[in-house]
């Protein structure tokens, strides 16, 4: 049980009178009832993931056990690709390297063209938003050439580029603008006119209304467009790096394919699928946090 404590506040005036300060116990929750919470939590979301997970690769082990199965069956790609998954950071030379590094690789691709894309987007958007004019006259070509499939950007952007590197970057900038730049104008577009009466009550100029009025207002769409971009970025890096070769998880997918070894594929698939569920996260809790709460996870 916790003691009650007592501090006495001194008066700053000559004649005060003093006072006591009492601060109440905190109640502990018991051990019992903490263990009690926990259970009921690992029940309610971490144990149907699990159940689902161990269904799915029994029927995997059942269905790809059976003799000429094209296959391989979990254990068999856990027996085949064992060393891949304990020493992802082997570097033998060239692109002879663990799945950590081409996950390194791709990594700063996606966040050089995925950073290029955002700040693009966030500007256009608010140009869109904002100006009659520029939404009549630039939102039809947006909506075009965001229908454009990712790949199809990359002989352009070989022939442009003359290098597979920034043609990658290339590639994810172009598929990750057009969420960012239709959802910041939705965005700029929905500002309550309350705030904008406001702004112009109080006589904003343009910087303070930019940065106090639509930035925070607009925050959450603006947000739900960078979520949207960040996955169509991880998806186009892994297409767009089978076919420009180097170090990168796309190309070590291809390379795996070349050489037969399926169990390494669906080794790098599931790097690929946490890495991407990882990413799709980080951006969510930053939402979060920029907007305080505004912005859904």
């Amino acid at each position: 049980m916790s003691a009650v404590s007592k501090m006495v506040v001194k008066p700053n005036a000559p004649g005060g009178r003093s006072a006591t300060v009492v601060a109440l116990p905190v109640k502990r929750v018991p051990l019992a009832v903490r263990v009690r919470g926990w259970t009921a939590f690992a029940a309610a979301r971490v144990l149907p993931p699990l159940t689902v997970l161990a269904v799915l690769l029994l029927v995997w082990e059942v269905a790809c056990s059976h003799p000429g199965a094209s296959l391989p069956t979990p254990t068999q790609v856990m027996n085949d690709s064992w060393e891949l998954i304990a020493h992802p950071f082997y570097d033998n030379g060239g692109t002879d390297k663990g799945l950590g590094w081409h996950l390194f690789a791709s990594l700063k691709r996606v966040a050089l063209g995925y950073a290029i894309a955002a700040a693009v987007g966030i500007a256009l958007g608010v140009l869109v938003g904002q100006s009659t004019f520029a939404m009549r006259g630039l939102d039809p070509i947006f909506q075009v050439l965001r229908t454009v499939p990712p790949l199809a950007w990359l002989p352009l952007s070989l022939a442009a580029f003359r290098d597979g590197e920034p043609s990658a970057i290339f590639v994810i900038f172009i598929t990750a603008v057009w969420p960012v730049i239709i959802n910041t104008a939705v965005g700029i577009r929905n500002i309550p006119a309350d705030y904008v009466n406001v702004a112009r009550v109080i006589r904003l100029n343009g910087l303070e209304y930019f940065a106090k009025i639509m930035l925070p207002a607009a925050a959450p769409y603006i947000f739900t467009g960078l979520r949207i971009g960040v996955g169509l970025s991880w998806l186009a890096i892994v297409a767009a790096e089978m076919l420009i070769g180097g170090v990168g998880i796309g190309f070590f997918i291809w390379d795996a394919w070349n050489s037969s070894l399926i169990s390494d594929i669906i080794v790098a698939l599931v790097y690929v699928g946490l890495t991407g569920f990882v990413l799709d996260r980080l951006v969510a809790a930053l939402a979060v946090l920029v907007t305080r709460g505004a912005a859904t996870s």
